[in-house]
């Protein structure tokens, strides 16, 4: 067995067949082929069934997938060590998040680091528990995982990053049927749209709601979390989403309140122990600094006398002017 054998054989999983994987490598077909039953050969089992003209993965094959990313992305930072440790020129980051994660923050520290290191490509797994992320990290199938606290109890190495602040978003038009901030008893049968039950987001919010004593009437159980804002936008319910998203929503007519007590959650970032490859160094050291600099905006304008909400409403209009000014600059440039 050797890296161009698992090279190939991860080409023919991700492109879906020999013909499709043998033009992405550029390598006659034949050749690809011979080099997967050596392969297999050499491993003593078959890794695909073959079904007509096609490929279909087996059981060995289907385990052999995270193993040899893993052994691939172990052998792409030696060798990028040795090139030069500093430098992020390109290569894939695979990420496993937690699902409500992965749109807020993930999706934004992906942005940005995309627009300082362009050659970079992302690929991004989502899980609806902690576990099944840790499962994905621990297997080599994804190198980083995001999650939410309490991490998951296990021989990954990991550490807390940020305490996301969440907050209640309500239908247009019902300013005055929201105090601000909503006590938590207010909120004891109010008619609330939430993800399906079981999940780790919809279970830490019930708890917490319980926690202070009030009882939610979930109307709307979703599974695509993307629904939630919509449906709170038509008027469905109320929900409860992190910060950044919800002040994002007001463009749109949705009243955000700030919950009393405030409801915070912890976001870690778990990882198999060792060296990260520098991409993915590159990308933890870009995560924090970015978070650095919302949470240092946040302070400076509440301390200023804003409330969270607002000041929250000023960093992310002034974040976005940032970033047209700069995708303005890149496309002169180009």
């Amino acid at each position: 067995m050797d890296l161009r054998q698992l090279e190939y054989f991860l080409a023919v999983v991700e492109h879906g067949g020999l013909n499709r994987a043998a033009r992405a490598l550029h390598v006659a077909q034949p050749s690809l082929s011979q080099s997967v039953r050596k392969l297999e050969k050499d491993l003593g089992t078959e890794l695909f069934h073959r079904v007509g003209r096609g490929l279909v993965l087996a059981p060995a094959g289907n385990e052999l997938i995270g193993r040899a990313r893993a052994i691939l992305r172990e052998v792409e930072a030696a060798r990028i060590a040795v090139r030069d440790v500093s430098a992020v020129r390109g290569g894939t980051i695979e990420i496993a998040a937690q699902s409500d994660l992965s749109a807020d923050p993930l999706s934004v520290w992906v942005a940005k680091f995309r627009a300082d290191h362009p050659a970079v490509r992302f690929r991004i797994e989502e899980r609806e528990d902690a576990g099944d992320v840790a499962a994905l990290v621990r297997s080599g199938a994804c190198e980083l995982g995001v999650v939410s606290t309490p991490m998951p109890r296990s021989d990954l190495a990991g550490e807390v990053l940020v305490e996301q602040r969440l907050v209640l978003v309500c239908p247009p038009g019902t300013e005055d049927r929201w105090t601000s901030p909503v006590p938590f008893s207010a909120l004891d049968g109010a008619a609330f749209v939430m993800g399906e039950k079981g999940t780790a987001a919809r279970d830490f919010l019930e708890r917490e709601l319980r926690a202070h004593g009030a009882e939610p009437d979930v109307v709307v159980e979703v599974r695509q979390r993307g629904a939630v804002l919509p449906i709170v936008q038509a008027g469905g319910g109320v929900a409860v989403l992190p910060l950044r998203i919800a002040v994002e929503a007001m463009h749109h007519g949705v009243v955000v309140r700030e919950l009393e007590p405030s409801l915070k959650r912890g976001i870690g970032l778990i990882h198999r122990p060792g060296s990260l490859t520098a991409a993915s160094q590159t990308f933890l050291t870009h995560a924090k600094q970015r978070l650095a600099e919302w949470v240092e905006a946040l302070e400076r304008q509440v301390a200023s006398g804003s409330t969270l909400i607002r000041a929250a409403e000023v960093t992310v209009a002034a974040m976005d002017r940032r970033v047209r000014e700069l995708n303005l600059e890149r496309s002169k440039d180009q």
